[in-house]
């Protein structure tokens, strides 16, 4: 990013610096001693934060670790609403609408994977429970790696208590 005063320039957008106007071209084409004497610098982009945790990719807008009760603009809940035939008008209901978590997306993401995982062997639990054949150990061991490491993984979620110790967490599953 080129910077002239501390203001922002567009590689491809004209300026005018000094009473000099530059065209849009002239960033690219200068050298950086030639930007250098106008008093343009050059810095490095700042890195995008994950968006997975992140507003925007901002750091300084972390998203929400726990699950948060919806209110409205005043204070007063929000609650979930259905449609009302007979007054045709959505009323509410007695539930709070829940804004959901980081904890709550990751959990949930870490029991679809547990689940697609142990998926791929649950025929041979179902063929030994009609009495067909029984399951070997190495599957046995296979499903419980499996289900360890998603309690694990899960624990690991929960005991975060910061976005940003969200966002480091390494969940680990058992090679295939």
């Amino acid at each position: 990013m080129f910077l002239l005063n501390e203001t922002p320039l567009s590689p491809d957008t004209a300026f005018t610096a000094g009473g000099i106007s530059y065209p849009a071209n002239w960033l690219r084409l200068a050298s950086p001693a030639e930007r250098s004497a106008i008093g343009i610098t050059e810095v490095a982009d700042q890195a995008r934060a994950d968006d997975r945790f992140y507003w925007n990719g901002d750091l300084s807008q972390p998203k929400a670790v726990e699950d948060v009760l919806a209110t409205e603009e005043e204070g007063s809940p929000l609650m979930v609403q259905v449609y009302d035939p007979a007054t045709e008008a959505m009323v509410d209901t007695d539930k709070q609408v829940i804004t959901r978590g980081l904890k709550y997306a990751m959990i949930a993401q870490v029991k679809q994977t547990a689940g697609t995982l142990l998926a791929a062997t649950d025929w041979r639990i179902t063929r030994a429970a009609e009495g067909i054949k029984a399951v070997d150990a190495d599957t046995l061991a296979s499903r419980a790696a499996i289900r360890a490491a998603s309690d694990a993984n899960e624990a690991a979620i929960t005991a975060a208590t910061t976005t940003a110790a969200l966002a480091a967490l390494q969940l680990n599953w058992p090679a295939a």
